[in-house]
């Protein structure tokens, strides 16, 4: 099935229309927060009930519904992060615990920020082969594989309290893999947090919270390439009916994963990641999805 383009920005959403569209909301909002990759489910979904891919700049724009509901459960957190922040440069603290963390949070934005423009090309163009099903398999299944290494041997002892500038720069670095749909941004952080001994709810705090940037500027500048090609209100309107939706849903998604990690441990991200894979494996070698 063929991409829908508007000046080389894959527009792809705006022919589902609002049921299809507030249906991949649903899953996107599910996906986005869990280590399991929205990407990948929003290839898989539309390939299996044979609709048009949906396109990566609606993937990208989806992002602003991870960064309400992230912001809105740990509203906690970012707002001591935000004022103790602003009170510390105030008051010339630099020494401030709640500074310095902010501060490591924007320096290891840079990393996937640099990446993220340098592939920008590859990444948005209609087409792109970096979002064919071959590549989220593979990667479904490094994924789970990796995250399920960090379950065998980290030690899961460390909080928040603990977080070092090193911390802060690796789980930024490992952030960059959430560029190949399959990776998932929170996949690859978690488990960056995780192999450097957090416990495991406290992982996903440190991958939320640092992930608060990279999520507002890859959603915010995707709407500013849509404006640049004059979506239409229609396709506004279509979008604005996904980030709602997404947004509850995802609000959701992260009560869920806190419960998991509080109670058992990343193991059913593992199974389902690697089943995802191996399965989407399958159906394209036996030729039952393209």
């Amino acid at each position: 099935m063929t991409n829908a383009c508007t000046q080389g920005v894959d527009t792809g959403f705006v022919a589902l229309g609002y049921a299809r569209v507030a249906l991949l909301g649903v899953v996107q909002g599910i996906t986005e927060l869990l280590p399991i990759s929205s990407t990948a489910h929003m290839r898989i979904v539309p390939a299996l009930l044979g609709w048009q891919d949906p396109g990566s700049a609606f993937s990208a724009a989806m992002q602003l519904a991870a960064l309400a509901a992230v912001i809105s459960y740990f509203w906690g957190d970012v707002s001591q992060l935000a004022t103790n922040s602003v009170r510390a440069v105030a008051h010339r603290n630099f020494r401030d615990r709640h500074f310095r963390f902010s501060l490591w949070i924007m320096v290891a934005t840079i990393p996937i920020g640099v990446a993220g423009m340098s592939l920008s090309g590859v990444l948005n163009a209609c087409g792109s082969p970096l979002r064919s099903l071959t590549v989220i398999g593979w990667a479904c299944i490094v994924m789970a594989i990796l995250l399920a290494l960090a379950e065998i041997f980290a030690r899961h002892r460390r909080t928040l309290e603990d977080v070092s500038f090193i911390d802060a720069l690796g789980v930024g670095v490992a952030q960059i893999g959430a560029l190949i749909p399959g990776v998932s941004r929170s996949g690859s952080t978690l488990t960056a947090a995780l192999a450097l001994g957090f416990k495991r709810e406290e992982a996903a705090r440190f991958s939320f919270l640092l992930g608060l940037p990279a999520i507002a500027l890859a959603g915010f500048k995707e709407l500013w390439e849509l404006h640049k090609v004059h979506l239409s209100l229609d396709g506004w309107l279509i979008l604005l009916v996904g980030l709602v939706v997404a947004s509850l849903s995802a609000f959701f998604a992260i009560w869920g994963l806190m419960r998991v990690l509080e109670r058992f441990s990343a193991w059913p991200f593992v199974i389902y990641r690697g089943a995802l894979g191996i399965i989407l494996l399958l159906a394209i070698a036996m030729g039952r999805i393209t």
